[in-house]
């Protein structure tokens, strides 16, 4: 179960990136930002995984 939160927290980071680049790209600050948090919020919920799997073994 696990796996799939942090395949998830992946492809949430990824997608940040994606908006992120576009809004640079694009010259637009708002979408830009709005990756940056999407990104911040699966590296975050990627560390949380880690430290749960750290506990478990």
């Amino acid at each position: 179960m696990a796996g799939g939160k942090k395949a998830k927290n992946v492809a949430k980071t990824a997608k940040g990136k994606v908006k992120e680049t576009t809004g640079k790209a694009v010259g637009n600050e708002s979408l830009e930002l709005k990756g940056r948090a999407e990104q911040a919020e699966g590296d975050a919920k990627q560390a949380g995984e880690k430290i749960k799997d750290t506990f478990k073994h």
